[in-house]
């Protein structure tokens, strides 16, 4: 029997797309190649989001509706790959995306959201990347949500900095600061820390930083998104909710619902903004504004900074998802 296949044409190159019709997500009917056809509809806003960045696959071989599985040891039909170690002293070879192409060619091997590290290639061990996700607990509400964000942008700026602000495509939203690359990952961290601190100062009743869950409220500032190997779904990916993670203006934020970027509308979004993080790649601020409030809040009663006691301070994530090492399908 003939395989089931057809080629599309992206920036030239022409990428073989096996099941097209494998309906991905069940809820909707959304195909694989509708998901294929996504990525390529903002390919390059999807591209700057994980260019040259060590990329995790996460595949959905059955579709959103069955757990995926991670993917670190990228499949031999890949292009560039690198090899990062983690904290185990075990190495894998992770995909590294640089062209349209690269972005389709994850979505034929079932990935709908995008998994960058914060760094680069060029600098493995310095993120570029400071990353405020913002993670509302259950009894949170989707405009606290929005409440927090803007209290970010407006700690960020009396800082000096730009964020560049993005719904999550689940329940909450993300904000990415370009930063040097010149900085360890404890040192992001401990910056995201403070800034959530300070956030935290401002409205104590709306966000928390707690490290355990039983003691939070409100909308979680998880700075822990920047520890090394940690990965979030960039601008773009699609989530399993069916819902876009799209950057949005500032000003946009209050009006926002979480809802309004479902994939099969979201080109007509796209052609008429395009790409609200394409600017992000031109400023690169320097972490010192941020890691001064940490040294503050070390001064006085928040001294240190939060790991849990059975997690060794250098240390990476631990997986809670199956890991598979090969195959292109």
């Amino acid at each position: 029997m003939a395989r089931d296949t057809v080629k599309i044409d992206i920036a030239g190159e022409t990428l073989e797309v096996s099941s097209p019709g494998k309906v991905m997500f069940p809820a909707r009917g959304w195909t694989k190649l509708e998901v294929i056809q996504h990525f390529v509809t903002c390919a390059d806003g999807a591209l700057a989001g994980v260019f040259g960045r060590p990329t995790l696959l996460k595949r959905w071989p059955r579709g959103v509706g069955q757990p995926p599985f991670f993917q670190k040891r990228a499949p031999k039909s890949a292009g560039e790959r690198v090899t990062v170690s983690f904290p185990s002293g075990r190495t894998a070879e992770y995909f590294v995306p640089r062209t349209p192409y690269d972005v389709a060619w994850m979505a034929q091997l079932n990935c709908v959201d995008l998994n960058p590290w914060p760094t680069r290639v060029e600098h493995l061990e310095n993120s570029d990347e400071l990353r405020i996700d913002l993670d509302p607990t259950p009894e949170a509400s989707w405009d606290d949500v929005r409440q927090t964000a803007l209290l970010v942008g407006e700690v960020l700026s009396e800082h000096g900095y730009r964020g560049f602000p993005k719904t999550s495509g689940s329940k909450g939203m993300h904000i990415y600061v370009r930063i040097e690359p010149r900085y360890d990952f404890l040192d992001v961290r401990r910056a995201a820390l403070a800034l959530g601190r300070e956030v935290e100062r401002r409205r104590p009743e709306l966000v928390t930083t707690a490290w355990w869950k039983a003691d939070r409220h409100g909308v979680f500032v998880d700075y822990n998104q920047n520890s090394r190997d940690h990965t979030v779904a960039s601008a773009y990916s699609v989530r399993p909710t069916g819902w876009v993670s799209a950057p949005v203006e500032w000003s946009e934020i209050l009006d926002v619902e979480l809802n309004d970027f479902p994939m099969d509308r979201f080109a007509e979004r796209y052609g008429k903004v395009g790409d609200l993080m394409e600017a992000i790649d031109e400023l690169h601020f320097p972490l010192e504004p941020l890691l001064e409030l940490a040294e503050r809040d070390a001064a006085g009663e928040l001294a240190g900074d939060p790991w849990p006691t059975n997690f060794g301070k250098p240390r990476g994530r631990r997986s809670w998802w199956p890991v598979a090492e090969g195959g292109d399908d």
